[in-house]
């Protein structure tokens, strides 16, 4: 059976609290939300059996990952067949159930509404309120409704702000560019005092600068951070299968360093990655990449755990902070 990363395949509950793993890969197959190409509900299922796993030994850092950090898979969350509500509730209770052990649950989707659910479940272990988020995307995901569905993936960031889970003002965006939303969705996330960073921000400063501020905005006052990584945050040429692709976005270069850096210098008690839709992929390409963002995020955890014992990066590795 095909599992993340080759990890031991852990899915049930009291099994996972006697291991006691570090991070635990969750999948959410669900894609009924989705407002243009659906797809994503295969997300999953791709990123355990298709893409390409070179090794597990991080160059930059200097180590061997699954030396110093215990990765399991959790299985599925269970995704009935066009059954939003029962969906989502069943990625609530499954990622809760797991951050509140005190394990990292990394959520592969999956349309971005499981981000509502995943973030709500994480948000009630850490405590309502104290979660900061930090959210790569084209799309801001703010809107109200979309043809009549409050459960939309253009939505789930609002319904997150309004239930009192993420305090707006610990709610960053970076990556966001094109056509969409219109003024009055940013007039009101701006009354909630949401950060955004636009991609021409990017374009300007370069991606460190951004991401640095966008770290110290998202944490400001919280006590924990949940990453969401919408795969259409890179540009479509580098991730040609997802929901609603948008020309002139980030390189996979400066997101996979913006996501090291994030799980390096934030408390990070989780993350998704979402919109991977295999059926419009070419040569995994858009696999690969999201693939990657998870390693990233395991990399830096492992590198944490290495410095808190006293280790050093082995070669060709440095300490990240160092040049800093």
């Amino acid at each position: 059976m095909a599992t993340f990363c080759h990890r031991p395949w852990i899915p049930d509950l009291a099994d996972l609290a006697a291991r006691g793993p570090d991070v635990a890969v969750i999948g959410a197959p669900f894609d009924i939300a989705t407002t243009h190409r659906p797809g994503a509900r295969f997300g999953p299922r791709a990123l355990r059996a298709l893409a390409y796993e070179p090794g597990t030994y991080h160059l930059d850092l200097g180590i061997e990952i699954f030396d110093w950090l215990d990765v399991v898979d959790a299985g599925d969350a269970r995704c009935p067949s066009g059954q939003t509500e029962a969906s989502h509730r069943n990625i609530r209770t499954k990622v809760g159930g797991i951050a509140g052990l005190g394990i990292v649950p990394v959520v592969i989707g999956g349309d971005h509404s499981i981000t509502w659910p995943a973030a709500s479940g994480v948000a009630e272990a850490v405590g309502w309120g104290e979660l900061g988020l930090l959210h790569f995307d084209a799309h801001a995901d703010t809107a109200d409704i979309i043809d009549g569905n409050l459960a939309s993936h253009g939505t789930p960031m609002r319904r997150l702000i309004e239930s009192g889970a993420v305090r707006g003002r610990n709610f960053v965006q970076v990556g966001l560019r094109g056509y969409w939303p219109p003024p009055d969705v940013f007039a009101w996330m701006r009354k909630q005092d949401m950060r955004w960073h636009l991609m021409h921000e990017v374009w300007e400063r370069g991606s460190r600068a951004v991401v640095t501020d966008a770290i110290a905005q998202a944490v400001d006052g919280c006590r924990a951070l949940y990453l969401s990584v919408d795969i259409d945050v890179l540009d479509p040429g580098f991730a040609p299968g997802t929901g609603t692709p948008e020309p002139g976005g980030m390189s996979p270069a400066d997101l996979l360093r913006a996501v090291r850096q994030i799980a390096l210098d934030t408390p990070l008690v989780a993350a998704d990655i979402v919109e991977v839709a295999p059926p419009y992929d070419h040569a995994e390409n858009t696999v690969n990449n999201a693939h990657r963002v998870a390693m990233e995020v395991f990399a830096a955890l492992a590198h944490r755990r290495r410095a808190a014992a006293g280790g050093v990066p082995d070669l060709p590795g440095r300490d990240p902070h160092a040049t800093r």
